[in-house]
């Protein structure tokens, strides 16, 4: 079963444009070493300007634990734009 997560991250005032530079080369590392992540999207937020909602979609428990495994290195480069404040991370399930 595909795993849908959305996760929502606050960037700190004035650093948008820097969190955004770094997170392009996030979704290239994550698509370049991650097979079992179907979908890495970072979003901007209308009218919440350090707001960025991230849509995810893994192949199953596995592709997410990788991805996990792999976050603090990736992240790295993003970390230092972030508000400090507990991720807001929702597991997503389909209406079938």
């Amino acid at each position: 079963m595909v795993i849908v997560l959305v996760a929502e991250v606050k960037i700190k005032d004035g650093k948008m444009e820097e969190a955004k530079e770094a997170l392009k080369e996030v979704v290239k590392t994550v698509k370049a070493t991650e097979p079992g992540t179907l979908e890495y999207t970072p979003h901007t937020v209308r009218n919440e300007d350090n707001t960025i909602i991230f849509v995810e979609k893994y192949v199953d428990g596995d592709a997410v634990k990788a991805h996990r495994k792999n976050l603090g290195k990736n992240m790295a480069k993003v970390v230092p734009f972030l508000e400090i404040e507990p991720l807001n991370l929702k597991t997503c399930f389909p209406i079938e």
